[in-house]
This record gives structure tokens, sequence and C-alpha cells, in this order.
């Protein structure tokens, strides 16, 4: 199996996903030299249950196209073996988006397929980057079946949002960056969606910092994951379309997460909602809801650092409707 398939379940066991390292992250950041952004960290306080809470925000949101996502869409796209002038993906909204525009940047035609549940504020997005969008079915499950066929019948090169190895490898960078701008070894704290990002962080620090994966708590996906000991369908059950995002978490984000032994924590819509809505009152930080995830954590004392810890809390996109609050 090449380095860039994504396993497949057979009538047996589970094949073995593909291992992303430290040295793939590496390659993707030198891949990327010029193309991304190295994002800021902002250190500061955030009010907790019990009072201010230190923190360092990685400030993601400022990325290009306003996700973390692009990182993970150039890379792929910058080391495929395969040279067909179209691509596809499906998405719920930012793989979207960041697809769309790596696809731009390096003058190649992009589909997406949507389902019909995706932000009209994402998909506009896709479109302003030049993307075909194509809408199908009820969910991202159904959604990605119609890109992998559609991939098939143009002779297009088929994406996958976040379970692929140099789509991991790119969001990987953003650990390689926090090494280099926050001193000693401080949790992570990062959503998990379809778990792209937090097997990106997990392949390029290792088990040098700890870290944590937060979740709504009405899309458990990497929960449900680690009890049921393998990746399993869910059912969303938010009533918001913006964490209406990936419910089965990717094969590589499971094993990382499994072999680091990684906490998921769930939180309430609420606590999300709330959390970013402070970050518009306190900092006039614009992010969307599963960007203020984490640090939802943190306010709603779901997650609470050791005494003279100051955690990284990562915000990772900003694709929202305004205003916020």
């Amino acid at each position: 199996m090449s380095a860039r398939d994504v396993p497949v379940r057979d009538a047996g066991a589970r094949a073995e996903p593909p291992r992303v390292l430290r040295t793939d992250v590496r390659s993707a950041r030198r891949r990327l030299i010029g193309r991304v952004r190295k994002t800021p960290v902002f250190h500061t306080s955030v009010d907790g249950p019990d009072g201010p809470v230190p923190v360092s925000l990685k400030l993601e949101f400022l990325q290009h196209g306003g996700t973390f996502k692009v990182r993970g869409a150039l890379n792929a796209l910058l080391s495929t073996r395969e040279q067909t002038g179209q691509v596809v993906v499906a998405s719920g909204g930012n793989a979207g988006i960041a697809v769309a525009l790596a696809a731009a940047q390096l003058g190649r035609e992009c589909t997406v397929v949507v389902p019909e549940s995706a932000p009209h504020t994402k998909v506009a997005a896709m479109w302003a980057h030049g993307a075909e969008v194509l809408w199908h079915g009820t969910s991202y499950a159904e959604a990605q079946q119609r890109a992998k066929s559609l991939a098939a019948e143009r002779g297009a090169e088929h994406l996958h949002a976040y379970d692929m190895p140099a789509v991991v490898a790119g969001a990987g960078v953003i650990g390689l960056e926090l090494e280099e701008q926050v001193r000693g070894r401080p949790p992570v704290l990062a959503a998990i969606g379809g778990g792209g990002l937090i097997a990106g962080l997990g392949a390029a620090l290792g088990r040098r910092r700890q870290i944590v994966g937060v979740e709504s708590e009405h899309t458990p996906a990497l929960s449900a994951a680690l009890a049921a000991g393998e990746p399993v369908d869910i059912t969303s059950r938010s009533a918001s379309t913006e964490l209406l995002c990936a419910t089965r978490v990717g094969e590589i984000a499971f094993d990382i997460a499994q072999r680091h032994r990684m906490p998921a924590l769930s939180v309430a819509d609420d606590a999300i909602t709330a959390a970013r809505e402070y970050l518009w009152r306190e900092f006039r930080v614009v992010v969307e809801l599963e960007g203020a995830a984490a640090l939802a954590a943190v306010q709603s004392g779901v997650y609470t650092p050791e005494p003279g810890v100051r955690p990284i809390v990562v915000l990772c996109g900003a694709n929202t409707e305004l205003p916020v609050v």
C-alpha cells in the first residue's frame, strides 16, 4: 500500500492505517515554505469557572482561507504523483474551501461535493476560489461516496478531507511551529472534527506534549471510536449546521489517538457558543463554532490545567456568518 492510500475495510480484520511520522511533517513544512502563513501565538488569560486561566492561543484562523486545512490541502496536491488537472473532494465546509484555494494556487480545477446542510458562507467561499460545487445527500458520508465515484468518472484526483497521510502531515506543521513559539512542553488543545488536526499534532509532537482532543457532545466521533476500539459511524444530534462535522473519525487519527492515549473531551454546544461569543466580546476575534471548541473546554471547566501550566489552545477556523452575537 502506498503512503497516500487511505485504508479500507475488508470482510476480516481492519486494515492497518498508514503511519504519519514526524519526518513526514518536516517534509511537509519544507514543501509549504512560502505558501502558508506561520500563524502567531497570543499569550493571555481567559475567564474560567473559578477565575482567570492563563492560555496561549494559536491564531490558526488567520491562515489563508480562514482554516488550518489549507496546509493539508496544499501538501497533498504538491506531493501527489497524479498529474491530472482536476481534483475532487467531499466537504461539509472548510476542507472544500482549502482544496479550492490550493487548486487555484496551483492552476488546477476543483470540484467540491457538499451535503445539503453545508453552510452557505462556506459554499460561497468555495465559489470565490473558483470551485465547482455540487450538492449530494444529507451527510458528509453520502457526499464522500459521490466524490469518489465522480473522481473515477472524470479521471480526477480524489482527496480525502482529513483521513489521508499528506493531509495529516500538512496539519502537523502547526505542531512544529508551536515548538518554536512556546517554551516548555505544555499540553495542546484542539478540536477533533474528523481528526486531521489532532492527528497532525500527534504526528508532529509525538509524546513530547500531550494533545487533548475536544469535540461537541452531540458529535463524539473520537470518543465513540475509542470506546468501540475502532472508528464507528455516529449520528450527529447538534442543532447547529456549523457543528455538523464528520460523524466518523479518520483511521489515521484513531490510530494516533489510541497509540498516544490521547484524551477526547466532550463539551456542550452552548459552551462552544459561549466561547465564541467571549472571543468576539473580549478580543474582537471572530471564529466559527468548531474553532472555539478547544477554548470552550477550558472555560467550561471540562479541562482544568495543572497549577502553573499554560495550555495551548488552537483556534482553527473562522469561516462563519457575521455577526456572531
